[in-house]
């Protein structure tokens, strides 16, 4: 997988799948999911028909897996030939997970963020967390990054690994042009009253409708989301502030809308099956030759 998925081809395929989407070109239900209790697990189904792919992608979250030293989230892709139902593929969808998410963050920050961004903040320890670093620095050119987690031994691993500082959330924070929370936290980690004005947020944790990782004072400005449908029934931090959303991001990618760069900007990224179909084509096209 990783020899097939390029993240310098993966954005450019970002945003053509999330423009798509927002234009209307895609047929794509929100997420089904089934809660797994005991032990607290969740099974989700992904499908969508994109203008070039057919297929589905299920995912699991069982956080319980920390504790066994297994990943978190898992998942499968299944293509589809879209011309005559034929089975195509049946692929991992773990790394593609990792990779296309933050590849759409990268599309976010692309658009969003000030163009001289210099500090970087990660919010989170994990694989997610990895990849955005990976993406984000192929689109800004950052000079400092600084890391919080919930565990500082994890913190002080992750900035070592990635030549970052480990400090505060608050500290990381303040005066960061870009800001990425990719936790497990279900109450809010990151404050409003800690943002540099016109800085951007990107927010990747929190997809369940009473999680949140914002406070709602970081709600306050310009929201952008991947899908309005998706945010307003799955998006704690959608729901629970009460806030409007701006726009969906292919919205502001197609030119539909300004992006409203010189403002604090908030991307609430919640995952879609398009980005999970037009990822896994990559690999396939690649495979195939």
């Amino acid at each position: 997988m990783r020899k097939h998925l390029r993240m310098e081809e993966l954005i450019p395929a970002m945003e053509r799948a999330l423009i798509d989407f927002s234009a209307g070109k895609v047929t794509q239900p929100v997420r089904s999911v089934i809660t797994v209790d005991p032990p607290g697990g969740f099974f989700g189904m992904m499908p969508a028909l994109t203008v070039e792919g057919l297929g589905i992608k299920i995912v699991t979250f069982y956080a319980t897996n920390a504790e066994r030293g297994i990943p978190t989230h898992m998942a499968t892709i299944f293509l589809v030939d879209p011309q005559t139902g034929a089975p195509l593929a049946v692929m991992d969808g773990r790394l593609i997970t990792e990779m296309r998410t933050a590849a759409v963050s990268a599309a976010a920050t692309k658009l969003l963020a000030p163009p001289d961004a210099k500090v970087l903040a990660i919010l989170g320890s994990g694989v997610q967390a990895c990849s955005h670093v990976e993406a984000l620095q192929l689109v800004r050119r950052f000079e400092e990054i600084r890391v919080w987690s919930r565990s500082p031994e994890h913190a002080e691993r992750f900035a070592k690994e990635i030549g970052a500082r480990a400090m505060s959330a608050e500290n990381a924070v303040r005066d960061a042009d870009v800001i990425v929370t990719a936790t497990n936290s279900k109450i809010a980690v990151l404050k409003g009253s800690w943002l540099k004005r016109g800085c951007h947020v990107n927010a990747v944790g929190a997809c369940r409708p009473d999680w949140r990782e914002l406070d709602d004072d970081t709600m306050t400005n310009v929201v952008f989301v991947d899908s309005r449908e998706a945010a307003l029934k799955e998006s704690g931090d959608i729901i629970l502030s009460g806030t409007k959303i701006y726009a969906e991001l292919g919205e502001a990618l197609a030119g539909k809308v300004p992006p409203r760069g010189n403002e604090t900007t908030i991307f609430k990224s919640l995952g879609m099956a398009v980005e999970d179909i037009a990822a896994a084509l990559l690999v396939y096209r690649s495979g195939k030759k």
